[in-house]
């Protein structure tokens, strides 16, 4: 799995490869010839076609770490779902409104307990 730092490294050479490569096209032009457009359209179409298989990969990459790491989350929740008494693990897939619900509730009396200091506004 790629971890942020390694990710961005990645997309920080893929904009340095698309640098170098507008810098070799600028290059390319200069030299061209008589067949000036041909050729600089040759050269915009392989930049734009090297610059979409280099996204692509970014985009892949980054798909495959985030659906691994989503894996994981809702392997763990499954997990501690499965402990609960009463089925509430079943309960919780049928009705998924009522569970999010529910761990609103317990989040804004978790924050008012915790929080006792804090005055509404109003």
């Amino acid at each position: 799995m790629m971890n942020d730092k390694a990710f961005e490294n990645k997309v920080n050479r893929d904009i340095d490869k698309a640098k170098e490569d507008v810098a070799t096209l600028g290059d390319d032009v200069a030299t061209l010839g008589e067949d000036g457009v041909t050729g600089l359209s040759r050269k915009i179409e392989k930049l734009t076609d090297e610059t979409k298989e280099l996204v692509t990969g970014a985009v892949k990459t980054l798909n495959k770490d985030v659906g691994h790491g989503l894996s994981q989350y809702n392997a763990k929740v499954q997990d501690y779902a499965d402990r609960l008494p009463g089925d509430f693990g079943k309960k919780a897939a049928r009705y998924p409104w009522v569970t999010i619900t529910m761990s609103m509730a317990f989040g804004l009396l978790l924050g008012v307990l915790l929080k006792p200091g804090r005055q509404p506004i109003g």
